[in-house]
């Protein structure tokens, strides 16, 4: 995703693994793409050894790559033994394809991938596959690929919960109209938000108790363009508009911007998703109605798991921690999967997020969210 999905930790989390979120709405905090994180450490908990490439997809849409996954891969991965080395391709296919065949040539143990394209993720994998390196889809699939296994969330419910929010927001308006601003159509994350949105939605539009003024994906997930195209929607419906489901929070503050433009912030909700800095901020404000939290600590951690079964040739070992599946249409075949668990935050709920220490309450408690923050518990 792009998403985006910096989706993150629900309140139950098992004792061996503390996993973690989806894409966010700030600025990038971490370094370019060019910049690796890369240790090397001696066999640890995992007993694992040797060197495993990871390669993230970008920073322009999405802070979660640096802030979150690149940092929590590079404790998890390490804490398993191997000597790690985190590249980001910053949305360049070529640069993603040359990175893979780096890793490739070097001998990794071990490839995790989140391809921006999934055509250039499956070009990647089959040349891994021939090299007899097994690859791990991070966060999104490379659908008619050929990855050993796949680790992310229960995408789907991501979106029923964005559909749920918005239903419960406008459950007091008969017939209100919601425009939906989803992410980019190559990412079969935001494939599977819009249908969980949809398994909500859908029903109450068939019978008439809301209305769906327009559906629109958004090429890249970039942010300006769903600004815009929100826009136009907006302008071309009279500025009749009574909720936007947003698929994650960097695409909410594009919506949030222009409604601020026209002073209906906060007076029209907006869902999100990744439980970002900014999408928290927004919610405290009102101006976002809610936020879906996705731990990538625990995505990052069972990552690492499976990549420390992979490198010793434990299968069964890999299998017990990959206990879920993801049906690959384009393949034809069933990825072993773990899919983990998103939680709806709102207003109430953002000292959780700073409680499981993804947020720092120093970054989002500033200026005129001190007494929003003190009121929420959050210090």
């Amino acid at each position: 995703m792009r998403s985006r999905t910096l989706t993150l930790l629900a309140a139950t989390v098992s004792a061996g693994l503390v996993l973690s979120a989806c894409g966010a709405n700030s600025s990038d905090s971490g370094g370019s793409g060019s910049n690796s994180a890369s240790s090397s450490a001696p066999a640890a908990a995992g007993g694992a050894s040797g060197k495993v490439g990871v390669i993230l997809p970008e920073t322009a849409t999405s802070a979660r790559w640096e802030a979150f996954d690149k940092p929590m891969l590079q404790a998890a991965l390490t804490a398993q033994g191997f000597e790690v080395d985190i590249q980001n391709a910053q949305g360049d296919s070529q640069k993603f394809s040359t990175l893979a065949d780096g890793f490739i040539s070097s001998g990794v143990k071990v490839l995790i991938i989140a391809p921006s394209d999934p055509a250039v993720g499956v070009a990647v994998e089959a040349k891994a596959k021939t090299a007899g390196i097994p690859v791990i889809d991070y966060d999104r699939p490379s659908l008619g690929g050929s990855a050993n296994y796949y680790v992310s969330f229960d995408n789907e419910k991501v979106g029923q919960l964005q559909g749920q929010a918005m239903a419960d927001a406008l459950k007091s308006k008969a017939g209100a109209g919601f425009v939906q601003i989803e992410g980019a159509p190559t990412d079969n994350n935001a494939t599977l938000f819009t249908n969980g949105q949809d398994k909500v939605l859908e029903p109450l539009v068939s019978a008439g108790t809301l209305r769906r003024i327009q559906k629109q994906p958004i090429n890249d997930w970039d942010n300006q363009l769903g600004g815009t195209t929100f826009e136009q929607i907006f302008t071309a419906n009279g500025g009749k508009v009574d909720g936007v489901v947003a698929a994650n929070d960097g695409l909410a503050g594009a919506v949030i911007t222009v409604l601020k433009r026209n002073g209906l912030n906060g007076k029209i909700p907006v869902t999100g998703q990744d439980a970002t800095a900014d999408g928290l901020m927004a919610v405290m404000r009102g101006d976002q109605y809610m936020t879906v939290f996705k731990p990538i600590k625990e995505e990052a951690e069972a990552t690492a798991k499976l990549a420390a079964a992979l490198a010793k040739g434990d299968t069964a070992g890999a299998d017990a921690i990959a206990t879920g599946k993801l049906h690959d249409p384009k393949g034809n075949r069933d990825i072993k999967s773990v899919l983990l668990t998103p939680t709806t935050i709102l207003e109430k709920d953002v000292k959780t997020v700073v409680t499981q220490g993804y947020v720092k309450a120093a970054e989002i408690c500033g200026g005129d969210l001190a007494a929003k923050c003190t009121s929420l518990g959050i210090s």
